[in-house]
């Protein structure tokens, strides 16, 4: 008899628990951990008190927020499942910060804009369609984690949050946020990973 694989035992495992494995894109395995990935050191902050979020591009209201004024504008929760390129993927993660929604508002995007650019500490950026992270699309400034800010390793102070895709386009460290009018590779892409990151379509590197 042929033994049952690692990916087979794990959908066997959550059948057994009473959850549905069809939650798993193809090629993912399910845990409760939270892995990390991410590359060079992670940044610390002492002192918030200079720390700046800008809004740039493609805009007619550029602007920037200190991170309390990021603190103090509307807020949305949610729980949502989360796929990671490295194929683990994490049910019912809990996700507090600030609807992209708002931020598209505030900035009055032109209507040439098609994509934005984030742009995160030590220059890391990651490329997302705007039709992505609008609409009924769940987009977030993420700053709370499951009930308490987020941990250096995953982001904090802010991180950008788009379940909809493979993980590493929610870019940790957030500093910014540029419109654009067309696709531009962020870090990931450019160094092999899919220009899009579909976790269903299994769209992890280049040619997939």
């Amino acid at each position: 008899m042929l033994s049952m694989g690692f990916f087979d035992r794990n959908r066997r495992d959550l059948l057994e628990a009473g959850i549905d494995p069809s939650r798993l894109p193809p090629g993912q395995y399910h845990t409760d951990r939270f892995p990390v990935l991410h590359a060079g050191s992670v940044p610390r902050y002492k002192d918030l008190s200079k720390w700046t979020f800008t809004v740039s591009g493609l805009v007619d209201n550029p602007f920037v927020l200190s991170y309390e004024e990021i603190r103090n504008l509307p807020s949305q929760e949610v729980t949502v499942d989360i796929h990671c390129v490295t194929k683990w993927s994490k049910f019912d993660t809990k996700w507090k910060g600030v609807p992209f929604s708002k931020i598209y508002e505030l900035a009055k995007v032109k209507s040439s804009a098609t994509h934005i650019l984030c742009h995160s500490e030590y220059g890391f950026t990651a490329n997302i369609p705007l039709a992505d992270v609008t609409g009924e699309n769940v987009a977030l400034l993420a700053y709370d984690y499951d009930g308490v800010p987020l941990e250096p390793d995953h982001g904090y102070p802010l991180r950008f949050f788009v379940p909809k895709l493979y993980f590493w386009k929610s870019a940790k460290w957030l500093r910014g946020v540029e419109f654009l009018d067309h696709d531009q590779a962020g870090f990931w892409e450019q160094n092999g990973y899919h220009m899009y990151g579909d976790p269903w379509k299994e769209q992890r590197y280049w040619g997939d």
